[in-house]
């Protein structure tokens, strides 16, 4: 997976146009590989506690985003009263009111985000042997830990939500990180607002990415596709009509249903990895059977053996080569 990494500003917003998310990389382009964004680094002095928190671990269509956010402990009872919640709970204007309290006190507040795109997820989790999504999460989760503290922080506190069973992965965080006391539990972006923080960065972020979704299939999204081709552009068979992204959304069913190419199968915003697209390719795509000349050969010479030679490919015999069962 890819491990291109940014440290920016927080943006400026501004009521009369759209907002700036700045975590949000590549805003004029797909989003083609996964990366990582850290905020400026806070300048209060002292031992720091940080949350993790994800939003997207679910959906169908879509990155899945981790982030974390950190502050001096001492600052922990300021903190209690800026509003921070589990994302779920809050509104999304409320969160990106949230974003901007991140960005404005830069003295005692941090954070980032690691974006997984549905390209490294499904490579993951498809290859052999698989990259499981708790696996990823779990890499995702220690790359920025060790992001921020290689950016100088001194971390005694860590605060987790749950990634299946807590002592287990506070036991791994423990092993990768020594010195730092690590809490894992469920619910945690409710119980510690660190975590909350954590929350509402993580999906402010893929709701950007949701909402302002460019397919690297679609020319009039990138031009740059048809750049240098004669042959003309195939206009796209999907609408933008994407939902939340989760399978039980009726309108990312109706996006599932509606944007299937028989032959091509779907754009990249899909996780191919999850059943429900799985499911539509079987049911509903072209068939396709994968023949290797090669591969079928090999068999054969295998196959063609008799008494010593049985079950010895050809190679082995022009070479007069024996195996050996005792040295």
């Amino acid at each position: 997976m890819s491990q291109s990494s940014f440290l920016g500003e927080c943006a400026e917003h501004s009521q009369a146009k759209p907002r700036d998310i700045p975590s949000k990389i590549h805003n004029a382009g797909p989003l083609l590989s996964s990366y990582t964004y850290h905020s400026p680094i806070p300048t209060a002095p002292g031992s720091y506690i940080l949350g993790v928190d994800e939003a997207g671990r679910g959906p169908v269509l879509g990155p899945l985003v981790y982030g974390v956010a950190y502050c001096p402990a001492s600052y922990e009872e300021q903190l209690n009263d800026l509003g921070f919640a589990d994302s779920k709970t809050l509104s999304s204007d409320t969160r990106a009111s949230l974003l901007d309290t991140l960005c404005d006190n830069a003295e005692n507040l941090g954070w980032s985000v690691r974006v997984l795109s549905p390209r490294d997820i499904s490579s993951g989790m498809l290859r052999r042997p698989p990259i499981n999504l708790n696996k990823q999460s779990q890499e995702a989760t220690m790359s920025l830990i060790r992001g921020v503290l290689q950016q100088g922080i001194k971390l005694t506190e860590v605060y987790v939500d749950a990634l299946g069973a807590t002592k287990p992965y506070e036991q791994l965080l423990s092993s990768h990180f020594p010195g730092i006391n690590f809490t894992v539990t469920t619910k945690a972006d409710s119980k510690y607002k660190i975590v909350g923080a954590a929350s509402v960065a993580a999906k402010v972020t893929r709701d950007a990415w949701i909402e302002g979704w460019v397919f690297e299939e679609d020319p009039h999204d990138n031009p740059d596709m048809c750049e240098g081709t004669e042959a003309p552009c195939v206009k796209r068979t999907w609408s933008s009509g994407l939902g939340s992204g989760y399978p039980s959304d009726p309108n990312t069913k109706t996006w599932v249903k509606d944007s299937l190419e028989r032959t091509f199968g779907y754009p990249s915003i899909a996780r191919f990895s999850w059943t429900t697209i799985k499911v539509a390719l079987d049911d509903r795509a072209h068939a396709v059977e994968w023949i290797d000349d090669g591969q079928s050969l090999l068999l054969k010479a295998f196959e063609n053996g008799v008494g010593h030679d049985k079950d010895r490919c050809e190679a082995t015999k022009d070479l007069y080569l024996s195996s050996v069962s005792t040295l």
